[in-house]
Order: structure tokens, then C-alpha cells, then sequence
């Protein structure tokens, strides 16, 4: 099975901070897309950015020039830096990845249990 772990989040005033990572584990034959999406309150979840195998990137217009996500294939880890947090920015920021478990070309999407940001004002 896969297992998908994320952490980095906590507490940070507006205008801070955070470095998310989100690791993969288990019976991985290669991930194709990985990346971020995030759930605030009363809200529905949203892709924040994700990558793919190749580094193309994609960013939710609201994040764009503030967030910047990057990957380390080699230990089926993606990372989301994010500076110039606003309150807006808080929610529960969860992991997806598209993983193949072996060599049929199909992917399954696996997601982590989510991590917490919350920025104050």
C-alpha cells in the first residue's frame, strides 16, 4: 500500500512563512502528479499547486508569486514553500498523489490526512 504523510504546518502571522512536505511511502513505481490542495472552513477543497514528474507546475491564481512548489523524485517527496501568508490562507492543506504501483501505466490518487495552517492577522 502507499502511505502519505505531511507536516510543516502551524500557527504564523500574516506576512510569515511556512515550509510544507509531504513524503510518499510504500509499493511506489513512480508518481506522476503530486501536489497541494487545501480545505478552509465551510469551504470545499481546492488544488493550491501541484507538479508533475517532468516540473511543470500549476498554481491556483490566489497563491501565485507567493507559493512555489518543488519535488524530490528520488524520495517521493513534494514540498510547498509559502511566504506572505495572509489570514485567507488558513486551512487544512492536504497532499495528493498520483502513484503507479507498477508498470500497467495506471495511477491511483492517494491523499495525506492533512496538515493545519492558520495565520493570524
Amino acid at each position: 500500500q502507499v502511505q502519505v504523510v505531511e507536516s510543516g504546518g502551524g500557527l504564523v502571522q500574516a506576512g510569515g512563512s511556512l515550509r510544507l512536505s509531504c513524503a510518499a511511502s510504500g509499493s511506489i513505481f513512480n508518481i506522476n502528479v503530486i501536489g497541494w490542495y487545501r480545505q478552509a472552513p465551510g469551504k470545499q477543497r481546492e488544488l493550491v499547486a501541484r507538479i508533475t514528474s517532468g516540473g511543470r507546475e500549476n498554481y491556483a491564481d490566489s497563491v501565485k508569486g507567493r507559493f512555489t512548489i518543488s519535488r524530490d523524485n528520488a524520495k517521493n517527496t513534494v514540498y510547498l514553500q509559502m511566504n506572505s501568508l495572509k489570514p485567507e490562507d488558513t486551512a487544512v492543506y492536504y497532499c495528493n498523489a498520483e502513484v503507479a504501483l507498477d508498470s500497467s501505466g495506471r495511477y491511483y490518487s492517494y491523499w495525506g490526512q492533512g496538515t493545519q495552517v492558520t495565520v493570524s492577522s
